[in-house]
């Protein structure tokens, strides 16, 4: 079984054609979440995509189903041009069972053997706390990280979370995806820890996941 966690960076109006695009595609399981990007004022001229409010739109689907995302995103969104926004596949390793496999893919369980794990980029995904994303991105940006995402999300049971009257609350929480190659990985993810790991106002902590196919990084790579 070949399954893949796509991921879309774009803007809101692009957002919605994309989702658009996953409805003509059978693609059932389809989030979006809003975002805004982190690039520095010296940087929008070049990344357009950075200066407006963005959406970060997500599917399932196996492997011919990213080949044709991937393409008609191309051809409608013109995604692989620098400034409309980045698409990735992230390869998905298992499904917790048959029901969660159907919902995920609305039936069409994808045939194929495991997905392919040769990859030059990775997402690095750092999880910290509300307001501290220029922290985060500085620290990255010393390594070599050109931009990333934030996601605003809430932390969810802790027991050393503070509670109100008994109930615990959520902690106001961020996200950030950063793309880099997989050379660039490791540097970025030791300079987020140093300078806003879990000891700082930012208690940051990052993982990174593996990317196997992806659209948008044209710029990047011809520099």
């Amino acid at each position: 079984m070949e399954l893949y966690y796509m991921i879309s960076v774009v803007s809101r109006r692009s957002a919605l054609k994309l989702v658009e695009i996953c409805r003509e595609l059978s693609m059932p399981m389809t989030l979006t979440n809003m975002a805004s990007g982190t690039a520095k004022s010296e940087h929008l001229s070049l990344y357009n995509l950075q200066s407006t409010p963005k959406a970060v739109v997500s599917t399932v689907t196996g492997a011919s189903g990213m080949k044709k995302l991937m393409r008609l995103a191309k051809l409608k969104l013109y995604i692989d041009i620098p400034g409309n926004g980045i698409m990735m596949a992230i390869p998905i390793k298992s499904a917790g069972g048959a029901r969660s496999l159907d919902a995920l893919t609305g039936g069409h369980i994808p045939e194929g053997g495991k997905p392919e794990m040769q990859f030059e980029h990775e997402l690095i995904v750092v999880v910290l706390n509300e307001g501290c994303s220029d922290m985060v991105m500085d620290a990255a940006r010393s390594a070599g990280a050109r931009g990333g995402t934030v996601l605003h999300a809430k932390g969810t049971g802790t027991s050393s979370a503070p509670k109100f009257f008994g109930v615990l609350l959520a902690e106001e929480k961020e996200m950030i995806y950063i793309v880099a190659t997989a050379e660039q990985k490791e540097g970025i993810m030791r300079a987020v820890m140093r300078d806003a790991g879990p000891e700082t106002k930012a208690g940051a902590v990052c993982f990174s996941l593996p990317i196997t196919q992806i659209a948008g990084l044209r710029k990047f790579d011809e520099e």
